[in-house]
Formats: structure tokens, C-alpha cells, sequence
């Protein structure tokens, strides 16, 4: 089955951030903390990558499939948790036939969590009606993406990202297809950091050392998170449920 978005099996740029990203344990750790009280019941993660995520929730014996649109990414969900192919599916989102291709999936799960996914494709829309697709009645989605188009720089063309959100336009996006349930930023302190590294500095990816120092001072940066209600955040995140 060709994807109906433009990915390769083998994404090296994207394995290198994730694989950065990877030893960020207390920030992974801190993304996990954000959305697990959304996520109860049957879960899917859709495009798992590593598994930087995924870990916390097979940590904690939570029932959850892992998917990823990549073989290379699969690949390596399955020897790094030793799941089979039932628990690591490949699901295109952006399919335009999705319910024809995917019958078996549709109305199954209480929960999807799809993080720094929707970016990637083009027709953001249709790659949400098609999560929708695959919840219960009731169920929730809870996407995160990239916030705030006045930060696109080279990270971002290096990713292959379409575009950037802010609260107002990902609400809008995904209330299409479901009722509101929370809408917020998430990491504040990352706007300078992404604005230093892509802008000043017109690095291409991220980092390692700075990476590490940002895992480091991750209590800081989550304290700073409250202090500002979470209206501000180099993420933007948001939760609807799918309706009756």
C-alpha cells in the first residue's frame, strides 16, 4: 500500500532528532505526564517513531498499538518492546480511502495521541476526520504540533513540516470533527531555545548539548509552564472527543 503522503521507508534526518530526542528522558518523561490523563481505555499512538513516548505507557501496562507510516520505524518499535504485528500497525492517515483501507480499526479505540505528526501532511483536515474514524463514540484524540508560524526556520524544512499552529487554528481544525475537551501550550522556554538554534545560530537540527541541557533543567521548564497557565509554548496542544 503506497502512502498517500510523501515518506519514505527510510527517514535518516528524522531517525537522527528522534534518536536525540531519545535520551531526553525527563522531557520525554514531561510530554508523557502532559497527555496521559487523556488517554484511558484502548489507546493508539499514531506515528510512534522510536518509541520516545510510547514507553512510558508500556511501562505502565497501559493497552496501547503503536503505528508508524515508516518500515524502518517499525521495525525497531518491535525488537525495542518485542511486540508482534498486532500491536505495530501501519496506518496512513491521510489515506484518502481510509475506511476502506483500514475496516478492521474503525470505532475500536477510547483514545488516539498523535504527536508532532500532523505538521508533516499536507491535508491536515483529512488526516483528523480519519483519526476520528478509528475512536468510539466519546472517544478521545489528542493531537500536538508545532506552535506559531513566526518560528518556522530550518528545523522545520529540515523535517519536512507543511506548516506551524497556534491554539486558535489547531481548535478550529480539530472541533471540526469533535467537541472540545482542553486546548493549551506546552513549553514555554522552548521558543528561545528553538529561536537561538534555527535563527541565530541556522542550525538544521537539533543539537545534542543543548538537548542534554534542556533534559537537564526540565523541572524548571515545567514549573515555568504553570506559572504561565500554559498560553504560551513552542508546542500547542489539543483535545476533542469524538461525538455521540
Amino acid at each position: 500500500m503506497k502512502p498517500a503522503f510523501e515518506y519514505k521507508d527510510i527517514d535518516q534526518k528524522g531517525l537522527e532528532v528522534l534518536d536525540v530526542i531519545a535520551a531526553a528522558d525527563r522531557f520525554n518523561q514531561w510530554m508523557y505526564r502532559t497527555i496521559a490523563p487523556f488517554c484511558t481505555g484502548e489507546i493508539l499512538e499514531i506515528g510512534s517513531g522510536v518509541g520516545n513516548i510510547s514507553q512510558f505507557f508500556i511501562r505502565n501496562n497501559q493497552p496501547i498499538v503503536l503505528s508508524d507510516i515508516r518500515l524502518n520505524y517499525r521495525t525497531i518499535l518491535k525488537e525495542k518492546f518485542g511486540l508482534d504485528d498486532q500491536k505495530v500497525l501501519e496506518i496512513d492517515i491521510a489515506h484518502p480511502d481510509f475506511g476502506q483501507t483500514y475496516p478492521g480499526l474503525l470505532g475500536k479505540f477510547d483514545s488516539i495521541f498523535c504527536l508532532n505528526v500532523v505538521e508533516h501532511i499536507k491535508d491536515d483536515e483529512l488526516a483528523i476526520e480519519n483519526m476520528g474514524k478509528l475512536l468510539k463514540p466519546g472517544g478521545t484524540l489528542t493531537v500536538l504540533v508545532p506552535a506559531h508560524q513566526a518560528l518556522y526556520n530550518g528545523f522545520d524544512i529540515t523535517l519536512e513540516h507543511f506548516r506551524r499552529y497556534n491554539k486558535k487554528s489547531l481548535t478550529a481544525l480539530m472541533t471540526k470533527h469533535g467537541r472540545l475537551v482542553d486546548a493549551f501550550y506546552f513549553n514555554a522556554m522552548g521558543i528561545p531555545a528553538w529561536f537561538i538554534s534555527g535563527y541565530l545560530f541556522q542550525n538544521k537540527s537539533i543539537p545534542e548539548g543543548e538537548m542534554k541541557l534542556f533534559n537537564h533543567l526540565v523541572s524548571i521548564f515545567a514549573l515555568i509552564d504553570k506559572m504561565t497557565f500554559r498560553k504560551i509554548g513552542l508546542s500547542v496542544i489539543c483535545v476533542v472527543a469524538k461525538k455521540d
